[in-house]
């Protein structure tokens, strides 16, 4: 059974990063449609093709490898000079012929230009990408990253405010017989040992509190922060039991505990101490607290993302000499898959389940929605810098009353995208590599 869980968390996984990359690309397909662009294709996955059917002039799919996806939009950059200077004779010109020389980079430039000519074939130029105005261009390149942060606010907001999130209530779950003597390895109460505070003062299992020391409560934490510091002082507790509210008086103990600081740091202090436990259980959160996580999450991710190369090289250094890797370090795909079959194959409720691996796919469409705002090609940011550059050489031309500039040629960019990618591509490597052979564990 553990290991079947284990599948159906991987499989979960899968299927909810296709359907991300999925609504990424619909991010990107709706405002091309609706700014009159012409989409050759709509693809998801890579590689050969397993099924496609076209509807209109879109060619719907899936490759084979479902590791990410694109549109294909008529002219993504402005026609290569050759293609241009053939529509202003009148004449076509074969674009494949004559590629340009000077080496690697300028064979690789040529190819793109005659892959994106390739996309112009067969439409006007009102339908090509780079003909938009700047704000339609940043609009379809910034609809698939904004598609994957709605998506991370919904699973968070179902997570959070559907689910709820697992809080220490008010209703006592348990309350201690007796105080054992600090550092011992005695588990049971012995007749020469004090009764608990709570338990001199009458509390019982099922009482929920309902003020402490004049203070109402509506969480364990508030009353345990009244309790913590008023060590030596009597307390007036409210409680309600059985359907009817009494008064109860508890005088906590001075004790030693380990409490959490504001800057998140654990230290022993000094605290008043009553002997008591609290019941756990799912409470829904308002539907703005599911926004609020999104939000702040993807602060932690753009730390993770400005800091990507040198925490891959951690990672990688982390498999070399068998050091334990940062739980918040990056991930791979399969890292993700295998953090999913951990969290469905663990014993606990099936509530518990769905919310952890919600909150994973949230999270991974939280690190999508950053990753894709870099300001590199391929990438959407890239796109999206180049679109403004346009903008803003247009706007300079036309203060100073000069003729409109030529398109950006982006093209021209090849070589750097080259770079990117293979620099994606060997981060990528590491991260599979080392979340085969030393993963993030969850449990263990």
């Amino acid at each position: 059974m553990t290991v079947l869980a284990f599948i159906i968390g991987v499989v979960v996984l899968v299927v909810g990063l296709a359907v991300s990359i999925a609504l990424h690309e619909i991010g990107h397909l709706v405002p091309a449609k609706a700014f009159g662009v012409r989409v050759g294709q709509y693809m998801i996955g890579f590689g050969p093709t397993l099924w496609s059917r076209r509807f209109g002039e879109t060619e719907y799919g899936f490759k084979a490898l479902p590791l990410g996806g694109y549109i294909s939009m008529a002219g993504m950059y402005p026609p290569s000079p050759r293609e241009a200077a053939a529509a202003r004779e009148g004449s076509a010109q074969e674009g494949t012929a004559g590629r340009a020389g000077g080496g690697f980079f300028a064979t690789m430039v040529q190819d793109a230009r005659t892959a994106n000519d390739e996309t112009l074939a067969g439409s006007d130029g009102t339908r090509a990408f780079y003909e938009l105005p700047v704000y339609k261009r940043i609009i379809i390149m910034l609809g698939g990253p904004v598609m994957n942060f709605l998506l991370a606010v919904v699973l968070m907001t179902i997570v959070v405010s559907g689910i709820g999130v697992q809080t220490a209530t008010t209703t006592i779950a348990a309350v201690n017989e007796c105080v054992l003597p600090a550092g011992t390895t005695q588990t049971d109460c012995e007749p020469g040992d004090p009764a608990s505070p709570a338990a001199a003062a009458g509390l019982q299992p099922g009482d929920v509190i309902v003020s402490v020391d004049g203070t109402p409560v509506d969480t364990f934490d508030e009353a345990s922060a009244i309790v913590q510091a008023a060590p030596g002082r009597p307390l007036p507790v409210v409680v309600e039991r059985d359907g009817a509210t009494q008064t109860l008086t508890v005088t906590p103990m001075l004790a030693e505990r380990e409490v959490t600081g504001e800057d998140g740091q654990r230290t022993t202090a000094e605290v008043g101490f009553v002997g008591m436990t609290a019941t756990v259980s799912r409470v829904p959160q308002p539907l703005w607290a599911g926004p609020e996580a999104a939000i702040e999450q993807t602060g932690a991710v753009m730390g993770i993302i400005w800091q990507l190369p040198a925490r891959v090289y951690q990672t990688a250094v982390d498999m070399f000499t068998g050091q334990q890797r940062d739980p918040n370090g990056p991930l791979s795909v399969v890292g993700a898959g295998r953090l999913a079959g951990e969290v469905a194959a663990i014993d606990a409720p099936v509530l518990d389940r769905l919310g952890s691996l919600l909150g994973l796919l949230a999270s991974l469409n939280l690190a999508l929605f950053v990753f894709n705002l870099i300001p590199l090609l391929p990438l959407d940011g890239g796109h999206v810098v180049v679109a403004l550059w346009d903008g803003i050489r247009r706007a300079w031309a036309k203060l100073f009353r000069r003729p409109p500039p030529k398109p950006v040629d982006a093209t021209r960019l090849v070589p750097v995208t080259f770079v990117v990618v293979i620099a994606l591509i060997v981060m990528g490597g590491v991260l599979i590599l080392a979340d085969i052979v030393n993963p993030v564990k969850l449990f263990g």
